[in-house]
């Protein structure tokens, strides 16, 4: 290495890992729609509360987006590939 490797002025004292990098938005944290209704059992059957969960292009919403609990995420998951099954609900986006 050469002897003024250590002279070199590369720029990092000058950030501040403290300062915000741009506006801060306050998130509210998702509650689980069907832990507040106290839902035991989500029906494949009902066509209505399921297309709430699938967009038009006919993925199943994730958890982080839709809010829904982990149990109840895996229970929805379920019902809807269930009603895709029974074409009541489609696979995919024509």
């Amino acid at each position: 290495m050469s002897s003024n490797y250590e002279d070199r002025d590369l720029g990092f004292e000058q950030y501040d890992r403290t300062m915000p990098r741009g506006p801060r938005r306050l998130q509210r944290r998702k509650i689980c729609r069907f832990c507040i209704e106290k839902v035991d059992l989500i029906d494949f059957k009902d066509v209505k509360l399921l297309q709430g969960y699938v967009p038009e292009r006919g993925k199943i919403l994730p958890r982080r987006i839709s809010g829904v609990c982990a149990a109840h995420q895996r229970m929805l998951a379920e019902a809807i590939k269930r009603a895709r099954n029974i074409a009541l609900l489609p696979y995919a986006a024509d």
